[in-house]
């Protein structure tokens, strides 16, 4: 290794925070993780897009979010951020932590095709038909290196099925939740194992 790449790696990560399906920076677990990068004055370590319908437009733009941080960058991808970040990881080999991620996301939108409402903002959403073929064209069959994979997986979720995620990311690092749902309402019981998988120390002070 290089002295320059040695420098790189000893600067904190930098985490790229994709959302979920019809979600956006403004979600729970966004804002707290949010929050413990700033209370560790990492605030210009955190990148938190609103991503497009799309998927072949979402994948240009986290691309071209990542390529600037090679060697420091940590993805967290929760629901279908979590298939994206999949993507990504395989295509820049970072490490990725996937919250409830979607496995089979063009199987389950399908069904969602058409005009819908962001949970977070009145911003107008429309899911197209060709979106779920983008969908299929991101699809990883196989993970590599599962060692740089952090799984966190509820039984409880009710859009997902946690049982699918687990056998996606084999030999991975897992995190199964008994119960809980797909939000993770209780995120905050698991955050610092995120942050520590992250390469991210608790706030000094």
């Amino acid at each position: 290794m290089t002295p320059a790449a040695d420098a790189v790696r000893s600067l904190p990560p930098v985490v790229l925070y994709l959302h979920g399906f019809r979600s956006g920076p403004a979600s729970a677990k966004a804002q707290m993780m949010a929050q413990a990068l700033r209370e560790r004055d990492l605030a210009l370590h955190w990148i938190c897009p609103q991503l497009p319908a799309s998927p072949r437009e979402t994948a240009a733009l986290i691309e071209s979010l990542a390529a600037p941080h090679a060697g420091r960058l940590v993805l967290v991808g929760s629901s279908l951020g979590g298939y994206y970040a999949t993507w990504l990881a395989e295509r820049v080999g970072c490490p990725a932590i996937l919250l409830n991620p979607a496995v089979h996301p063009a199987r389950e939108l399908a069904k969602h095709v058409g005009e819908q409402a962001m949970f977070h903002s009145d911003a107008p959403f429309v899911f197209r038909p060709e979106y779920v073929d983008e969908l299929r064209a991101l699809a990883v069959p196989q993970i590599t290196r599962p060692e740089r994979y952090f799984l966190v997986a509820a039984t409880g979720d009710e859009v997902l099925d946690w049982r699918e995620m687990v056998a996606h990311y084999p030999h991975a690092r897992h995190r199964v939740i008994p119960g809980s749902d797909h939000s993770i309402s209780d995120f905050a019981r698991w955050l610092p194992e995120v942050l520590a998988f992250a390469g991210i120390d608790a706030p000094t002070s």
